[in-house]
């Protein structure tokens, strides 16, 4: 029981605190996902995510907001080659240009750029296992950047943000 208690106070005492959903502007509860994959990983989280923060996606017409990503890539790059010429170690970098705009196409976020990347090592007598492990950074790096994507809408200074008129 007392250990419990002392976990609890040391989470409380280096500033823990539970994932909320974020709370957006109004200008941003009505948008519009411009993005070229719609079906991706990253469009699917980023959307599930806003949808618990209370937005509501909806077609152009009626969008007061439109999230823009026109950058969603994923680069393998090589960092380690072995003895026997073959790679010993590479890295998985995924990177995301966002942006949001109001009906009228003017920026209610600038063009923002957030990246993440992990390294792996190639374990050529677990072939299968390296290649499951690649798979699993990547939707990883996703599920990452889905959730700072949103934490920068959420943070994003109020008085900053350009009226949307309707």
């Amino acid at each position: 029981m007392s250990a419990a208690i002392g976990l609890i106070l040391l989470c409380s005492a280096c500033g823990f605190q539970l994932r909320e959903d974020m709370d957006l502007p109004p200008e941003m509860k009505h948008m519009r996902m411009v993005i070229d994959n719609d079906y991706g990983l990253l469009a699917r989280r980023t959307r599930v995510l806003l949808e618990q923060s209370g937005v509501t996606f909806v077609g152009s017409e009626d969008a007061t907001a439109f999230l823009e990503i026109p950058g969603n890539k994923v680069v393998t790059e090589v960092l380690t080659v072995g003895d026997n010429t073959r790679v010993r170690e590479f890295r998985i970098s995924h990177t995301v240009r966002f942006r949001v705009t109001d009906v009228d196409g003017r920026d209610i976020i600038p063009l923002q750029t957030i990246r993440q990347s992990r390294e792996l090592s190639f374990d050529e007598q677990e072939i299968l296992a390296t290649s499951r492990e690649q798979e699993y950074l990547k939707q990883d790096l996703a599920e990452t950047l889905a959730h700072m994507l949103v934490a920068r809408l959420g943070s994003f200074n109020r008085s900053a943000l350009v009226p949307v008129t309707q």
